[in-house]
């Protein structure tokens, strides 16, 4: 099963004990901002103080995603270049549109060849924070097969849509759907944007639960306190997993007898029902849930 993105957890990059206790929060990946969270004034050496935190810190089995600068200021090429020599796992691109991650994609090959690196093996994942980026969601998805997930940015996409953002997220469900549905098409990852209360875990877990229920695969937070909440709605529950089980012990039987499609509790089962038993029972696996 691929890479676990239940959770990214923005982490300041000019914070450097932060940056240092990044890997024991819980997060499956780290996200260092060299963007939001990083004045005009201290991006180059935030930029220095996360390259050497890459060097030299050990970030074990956390996904190590640096947010860039947008390519169109002064900082963003700089940060690509500097950056994606310390070999971080993932490059994530503010308000990406398909031609700025072609160009992400160029240096990564050169810079990827001129330091020895495997080729590809630095990932993008765009951030999708805009409505044109919106609309674009599926050609920039396609623009490089580096592309590995999407992360919707609800707070500047609702300010660049003149709309009001809510704990509610109705404005934003037409976004999920879209970015969710287009990162299903290609099998990519659909990451959720932050829920800005770190004191509402109801809220938390609610709106969690909302992005869960249009297709997003994981959601992004500001707060290490809100990661066992976001994990726990993302997490196959005891019933789903028992459920998941009876159907492919039902399905084995079904196959001894000749049958493709079979019922079970009075119900037909087919591939659809089939492939979700296989995706629960994966991830239940791959949590520890069950062996």
């Amino acid at each position: 099963m691929k890479k676990l993105r239940r959770t990214m957890l923005f982490m300041p990059g000019n914070n450097p004990g932060m940056l240092q206790n990044a890997a024991i929060l819980g997060a499956d990946s780290i996200i260092l901002d060299l963007e939001d969270a990083v004045s005009l004034t201290e991006k180059d050496s935030a930029r220095v103080l996360v390259r050497e935190a890459i060097k030299n810190v050990d970030y074990s089995n956390v996904e190590v995603v640096v947010r860039v600068n947008p390519l169109d200021t002064e900082f963003g090429k700089e940060d690509v270049n500097v950056i994606s020599r310390v070999k971080p796992d993932t490059l994530m691109v503010p308000k990406a549109d398909e031609e700025e991650i072609k160009i992400v994609d160029e240096m990564l090959n050169a810079i990827e060849k001129e330091e020895g690196f495997e080729a590809g093996s630095i990932k993008i994942i765009p951030l999708v924070e805009t409505a044109y980026g919106l609309e674009n969601v599926y050609n920039i998805i396609k623009a490089s097969k580096r592309v590995v997930g999407i992360l919707l940015g609800g707070e500047d996409l609702t300010a660049d849509l003149g709309i009001k953002r809510t704990k509610e997220g109705q404005e934003i469900f037409y976004a999920r759907n879209k970015v969710a549905t287009a990162c299903k098409a290609l099998r990519v990852d659909a990451i959720d944007t932050p829920f800005t209360d770190t004191n509402d875990y109801e809220g938390l877990k609610a709106d969690t639960a909302r992005a869960k229920s249009l297709g997003m695969t994981g959601k992004s937070s500001i707060n290490p306190r809100q990661i066992d909440t976001i994990h726990s709605v993302f997490a196959p529950t005891e019933p789903e997993i028992k459920h998941a089980l009876r159907v492919l012990d039902a399905m084995e039987e079904a196959k001894k007898e000749g049958k493709g499609v079979f019922s079970l509790d009075g119900k037909m089962v087919d591939a659809p029902i089939i492939n979700r038993a296989i995706t629960t029972v994966e991830l239940a696996k791959l949590l520890g849930l069950i062996r």
